[in-house]
């Protein structure tokens, strides 16, 4: 798949999925709802406080036929709510509504009620490059604060999985940092070169091509890595960008957004359901978008490895 007009028309011959909304009183959240509806993507059960959604939705000349809206007053407790009816498989998918990341996260962690299924849980951009005309993943930059080298090897396992889900097979990783050299007073240039490394020695069990350090310009632009002399496979041709940080990560990916013009949709990985993972000034439409990204995921299967840990003589 090379942009969201294909994952659409795929998402159209997909069972439609029901997904808890939590909290719902937000007009771009109610807008996705509609347009989720009207392209037979999803159903939603809505988690806040009914009267104003009600409200919002009337103002927006909403009618929402299909919604079930569950009376939550309390944001922390609807936020609960909707991850909880995807934990128990009441919703297929759990959706981040009006509430900041961080609140909803602690709903996602919960140990009893949340989404954990025991590995690293990271969040992936999936960002449309017009000019190449195919989709780019950026990890991660609303999760993992500053990961270490094991968590940025357990981010790529997460997001290898998700491109391959789009279609991407043996996909392109970039390792970001500022620069596109080795220098051990910039840890983010050691990691990259280490989980270069790893993959060489195919210590990851998906296929993957991984190099690294790159800055941003010579992983994306074969002019740029021509005029610095950097070769090989990933260099101006990454599919998938890893961020040395989340501001990084947060701040490359709301560029492109707001500056770029581009469209993109967010997903949290690592979870026992999917969950859609906007920003809450993100437009009606990447939140639906988001949502069929996330209806893709579905039923689909976890099957990763790393091998990384002790050294025995």
């Amino acid at each position: 798949m090379k942009n969201f007009d294909e994952i659409l028309d795929v998402v159209d011959d997909h069972p439609i999925r029901t997904i808890a909304v939590g909290p719902a009183e937000d007009a771009s959240v109610l807008q996705a709802v509609e347009a989720a509806r009207k392209r037979n993507i999803a159903k939603c059960l809505l988690v806040g406080n009914e009267q104003k959604i009600r409200e919002i939705a009337a103002a927006e000349g909403l009618t929402l036929p299909d919604a079930e809206i569950v009376d939550c007053k309390d944001e922390l407790a609807a936020a609960q709510q909707a991850v909880e009816l995807a934990a128990n498989g009441q919703a297929h998918i759990a959706m981040k509504g009006m509430i900041h990341t961080d609140d909803f996260l602690r709903a996602v962690l919960n140990k009893e009620k949340g989404l954990r299924i025991g590995v690293t849980m990271s969040h992936v951009f999936i960002v449309e490059d017009r000019q190449k005309d195919k989709l780019i993943f950026v990890s991660d930059a609303a999760m993992n604060i500053a990961p270490d080298l094991q968590q940025k090897a357990e981010i790529v396992l997460n997001v290898v999985h998700l491109a391959e889900c789009f279609g991407v097979p043996n996909p392109r990783v970039a390792i970001l940092a500022a620069v596109e050299v080795v220098n051990p007073a910039m840890p983010a240039t050691v990691d990259a070169a280490v989980l270069a490394a790893m993959c060489k020695r195919r210590q990851f069990s998906p296929k993957c091509v991984i190099d690294g350090p790159f800055a941003f310009d010579n992983a994306i632009s074969e002019e740029a890595a021509r005029h610095k002399k950097i070769e090989g496979p990933v260099a101006g041709n990454a599919d998938i960008l890893i961020t040395p940080d989340v501001e990084s990560g947060n701040m490359l990916v709301k560029s492109m957004v707001f500056m770029g013009g581009r469209r993109a949709a967010g997903i949290l990985m690592g979870t026992k359901a999917p969950v859609v993972l906007t920003s809450r000034a993100d437009s009606a439409e990447s939140k639906a978008l988001s949502m069929a990204c996330a209806v893709l995921l579905v039923n689909v299967r976890r099957e990763l490895s790393l091998k990384i840990g002790k050294v025995h003589y």
